[in-house]
């Protein structure tokens, strides 16, 4: 019943290929060919440069930008030519993923304090993704879906591109491309996905899949659309089956 009156689908990076699945635009096993192609070439830039992932969290007054700013020309400082240090995610206000060169990241962490940043955390992943740094990633990707038939999809998706609904599917095949390369606005389509006048209700959301992160993010960005919130666990119906 509520896969039947879903008006609305959204993934995080990569999860973005599962809601075009789910909405009908992407064949399963195509989608998923193209994730291993697309995970193989990620990894493969993320050799090619000592990167990472580092996840902030700052005051109101915290400036990402001027912060990876300061980080590149300590990186060209080091004798690090064209360096890469920009925010890859928008996760929630006051909440930010910055990626590129280690030493810019090592940077930020040790002067934390300075731009207003209350929490650093390096994430568990080998490479910068969602910056220029996945730039040999681009190709192989945009090869694959190319050769894949993309339909307009059944129900509204959101690209993480620009957090607006996809509109055809040459659309998508475009923004599933540049994704690889662009931040992930994952705050700014939550307030895309939940914009309504005042008074009108909230749908139910569900997050299908491992863990509740982004259940977490949408409380922080949007409280009254949160309450409506239910986590689906791919595992509990198989657990089930086996018990």
């Amino acid at each position: 019943q509520v896969v039947e009156s879903c008006v609305a689908a959204a993934g995080y990076s990569v999860g973005e290929f599962a809601a075009l699945v789910f909405a009908g635009a992407l064949g399963f096993a195509e989608a998923l060919y193209a994730v291993k192609v697309r995970a193989e070439a990620m990894q493969k830039a993320s050799e090619a440069v000592p990167s990472g992932m580092l996840s902030v969290i700052g005051r109101r007054e915290a400036n990402y930008k001027f912060a990876c700013l300061e980080a590149r020309k300590h990186c060209e400082s080091l004798g690090i030519e064209n360096p890469i240090c920009e925010i890859s995610n928008y996760l929630f206000p006051d909440s930010r993923v910055i990626a590129g060169h280690l030493q810019a990241l090592e940077f930020l962490q040790e002067n934390a304090r300075k731009y207003y940043f209350t929490r650093t955390k390096m994430l568990p992943v080998s490479g910068a993704f969602h910056t220029r740094l996945m730039e040999p990633a681009v190709e192989p990707l945009a090869e694959v879906l190319k050769s894949i038939e993309i339909q307009k999809p059944l129900v509204c998706v959101y690209s993480n591109v620009d957090g607006k609904k996809y509109m055809h599917s040459k659309h998508i095949q475009k923004l599933l491309v540049k994704q690889v390369v662009s931040p992930v606005l994952w705050e700014q389509t939550m307030h895309s996905v939940y914009e309504r006048k005042q008074g009108t209700e909230f749908p139910y959301t569900y997050e299908v899949g491992p863990g509740k992160q982004l259940g977490a993010v949408l409380k922080k960005c949007n409280l009254k659309a949160w309450k409506q919130y239910n986590h689906v666990d791919a595992l509990e119906d198989e657990e089930a089956a086996d018990t």
